[in-house]
């Protein structure tokens, strides 16, 4: 899409940009002041073109400095017409100390319309709003979506994973804080030993704690749930690669489907 919207430059100057936004690009990480500064380079030779202005916003919202990412992000919106960065704008807005604002820009979208991660993200940015007025009892609903799955685990999962555990941490409820924490932490950890794969390919994690046939362990006891074993070994787990665009429950039916035709076939 970057290099669709750099075609409208001439030649050099599309080449020039686009050298500042791949700096940007490797630099935020570790350099975010950088990266903010190769982003406004080529915003002086390319204002209008829209990722451009996203890059700009996100380099400074990595900064800190969130009034401006929150206008950037509003440009960005304005050219582009796309909701992609809604999540940010929110956490824009939380970070300029107006949870109700973001609440609201949050709700003004239709997120059955978002693609799946721009809408966890939208989720958590939510989430962290109603944690800024004190209400972590609506912050846990904002989680409660079916990609809050303890068993499988999909780009955003991490990030999901370790908000609910921060919400259930604000309620008191540490045991279970402490569970969706390591669950974040498995994901992860099964996400980056699988990061070759395809980039329209997305990893899933089956039986993050669970035993994978469901036999005694070495103890002579039977393996527990996920959802009991919170001290589950991050390496108990087994991974998948689906195609990007599935959603958790199709991914589910598909599995099944599989393993039925397995069953005919032995028949």
């Amino acid at each position: 899409m970057a290099r669709n919207e750099l075609k409208t430059l001439t030649k050099e100057n599309a080449e020039r940009v686009a050298r500042h936004l791949a700096m940007a690009a490797q630099l935020i990480d570790d350099d975010p002041v950088a990266a903010h500064e190769h982003a406004l380079a080529a915003s002086r030779h390319a204002g209008r073109i829209p990722v451009v202005r996203e890059t700009v916003a996100i380099t400074a919202y990595a900064m800190g400095d969130f009034a401006l990412a929150l206008r950037e992000l509003r440009t960005y919106r304005r050219l582009s017409g796309r909701e992609d960065q809604i999540a940010l704008m929110v956490d824009s807005e939380r970070g300029v100390g107006r949870p109700e604002r973001a609440l609201e820009l949050g709700r003004s979208v239709d997120r059955a319309d978002l693609p799946t991660p721009v809408r966890v993200n939208l989720a958590i940015a939510m989430s962290g709003a109603w944690l800024d007025l004190g209400d972590a009892t609506r912050a846990l609903q904002e989680l409660e979506i079916p990609e809050s799955d303890p068993d499988r685990a999909f780009e955003w999962s991490p990030a999901l994973f370790a908000a609910r555990s921060a919400v259930l941490a604000e309620l008191g409820r540490t045991d279970e804080s402490a569970h969706w924490q390591h669950l974040a932490e498995v994901a992860a950890d099964a996400l980056d030993e699988a990061s070759g794969v395809g980039q329209d390919e997305v990893i899933i994690v089956e039986d993050l704690a669970d035993d994978e046939d469901g036999e005694d362990g070495e103890d002579g006891e039977a393996a527990e749930s996920a959802d009991d074993d919170v001290d589950a070994a991050p390496g108990d787990v087994t991974t998948t690669v689906v195609d990007a665009d599935a959603e958790p429950d199709a991914d589910a039916d598909a599995d099944a489907d599989a393993g039925a035709d397995a069953d005919g076939a032995d028949r």
